[in-house]
């Protein structure tokens, strides 16, 4: 069986006994709406999935302030960073294949990429522990537009490496870039096509794709800021074609806990796979790394936490999973910036958790 036919025949099983009870449901709600008004967020939308469905989606406020359109389940917002976790799954689904190898050199499935004073493997990038530099001065506002992946390897490809890899943690978006051309060496494929094949469609995410700046995008939320004086502003264009596999997608919060599920229910990687994932990385000198293979790690009362977060013009944005629990919660805003998100996230699962 395809594991697309097995998503289509999952999603359609009834739904019997699942769902949320409706007094903490009322209270998330309140919640998420104080602690929007309170962080200015226009619009924001949220979803939590348990065992393996999707069981409530609202938005909150608006997705277009200057025509009053209201966030709604299906407002698309800018992942921004939460497309990472999304290019790893596709990266080690080619793993499984046979296709890739985490320990090899990067150059193996990228001969383009200069060799650098160190080796640099596809373990370490996965892991924020390659020594590839983030962004440099306004790199994360361009506006320059790149047609193809490998394109947008030529802002940074010829830089030093900050560190010897493994040395210590160290985030990097373009580290996923050049992961998003190594799925492309592997699979022969561009990377949105095997991205599409590994993870969109057997996750039914159908309302997840590439943020092309140009396009119209059904649903998609107008991105705004905050000045130095408090007042909501439009956010400048960015394109984010330079980073596709690092923060390049746009989705919707239910797709997101879709995302959550399928991963941990096997659908898209073997179980053994997604816990090498979820275990985090360890520097040279052995010390245990904050993130897994792309996931960031925690634990809060006991219980792991694997979570991803995004920043970029115009959205905010978090992924929470809890494993443990077959629990999921998606946040995502069309504010720059929001720094309450995190907290917004931490009070809804207190009041879903509570006995």
């Amino acid at each position: 069986m395809t594991r697309r036919l097995l998503a289509l025949l999952l999603l359609s099983l009834p739904a019997a006994g699942q769902r949320l009870d409706a007094d903490k449901l009322a209270a998330i709600e309140r919640l998420i709406e104080a602690k929007r008004l309170e962080g200015g967020a226009p619009g924001l939308s949220a979803a939590i999935a348990i065992d393996g469905r999707v069981l409530w989606e609202k938005g909150f406020g608006l997705a277009d302030v200057e025509h009053g359109v209201p966030a709604r389940p299906d407002t698309r917002y800018r992942t921004a960073s939460i497309a990472k976790p999304m290019t790893a799954v596709a990266l080690m689904r080619q793993v499984e294949l046979g296709r890739m190898d985490l320990d090899v050199r990067i150059q193996r499935y990228v001969p383009s990429f200069p060799e650098k004073r160190w080796p640099i493997t596809v373990r370490q990038i996965l892991g924020h522990l390659s020594g590839i530099r983030h962004y440099q001065g306004e790199e994360f506002r361009s506006t320059a537009h790149y047609e193809h992946v490998a394109d947008g390897l030529t802002v940074f490809q010829d830089d030093p490496l900050l560190f010897q890899p493994g040395e210590k943690y160290s985030y990097s978006t373009y580290g996923f870039n050049l992961l998003g051309a190594a799925v492309e060496g592997a699979s022969g494929e561009e990377f949105v096509t095997t991205l599409t094949k590994t993870v969109l469609e057997p996750a039914a995410m159908w309302s997840t794709r590439t943020d092309a700046v140009e396009d119209i995008i059904p649903h998609r939320a107008r991105g705004y800021r905050m000045d130095a004086a408090g007042k909501l502003r439009n956010c400048d264009l960015a394109d984010t074609s330079v980073k596709i596999p690092g923060g390049g997608l746009v989705s919707t919060a239910g797709d997101l806990t879709r995302f959550a599920m399928a991963l941990q229910e096997g659908r898209l990687l073997e179980p053994e796979t997604v816990e090498e994932m979820f275990t985090p990385q360890r520097t040279l000198d052995g010390k245990v790394s904050r993130a897994g293979l792309s996931w960031m790690i925690a634990e809060k009362d006991g219980m792991k936490r694997v979570f991803h977060s995004g920043g970029q013009q115009g959205a905010t944005t978090r992924l929470i999973l809890l494993p443990e629990r077959g629990v999921a919660l998606a946040a995502m805003a069309n504010l720059e910036g929001y720094s309450g998100l995190p907290e917004l996230c931490e009070g809804v699962l207190e009041i879903l958790l509570a006995p």
